[in-house]
């Protein structure tokens, strides 16, 4: 198991599968069952993880290979531990991806027309 670089923000989900130990479709499988855990993307979609990302499947990786938890059972205590309200949020405001353009038009607008049904 790799370790991962000092100072660096993002991870492609090859470098994060070497990191963790997990391959890649087991990732993406994650991120289907556990919805909070999808990383960000880039223009160009590809999975960018961040150091909490890493530490989350490592601890994923934990309940479900060395404690045996079910996947409903490893959700449940993400739950307990909090993690999984934390992890909803998304990146932080000063590490946010830029968003695709139509995504925050629609945004945008969807927020003008709420404003103007107001007045």
């Amino acid at each position: 198991m790799a370790t991962a670089e000092r100072g660096k923000r993002y991870y492609r989900i090859g470098e994060v599968s070497k990191i963790t130990g997990v391959k890649p479709y087991v990732l993406r499988y994650w991120e289907s069952e556990f919805r909070w855990m999808a990383p960000a993307k880039s223009r160009s979609n590809q999975r960018l993880y961040r150091q909490k990302d890493i530490e989350t499947i490592q601890l994923i990786k934990k309940l479900l290979h060395e404690q045996r938890f079910t996947i409903a059972g490893a959700r449940k205590k993400l739950r307990e531990l909090g993690l999984s309200k934390a992890l909803e949020g998304g990146p932080e405001l000063e590490t946010e991806l830029p968003m695709d353009h139509r995504a925050r038009y629609k945004r945008i607008r969807d927020e003008l027309a709420e404003i103007r049904s107001r007045l």
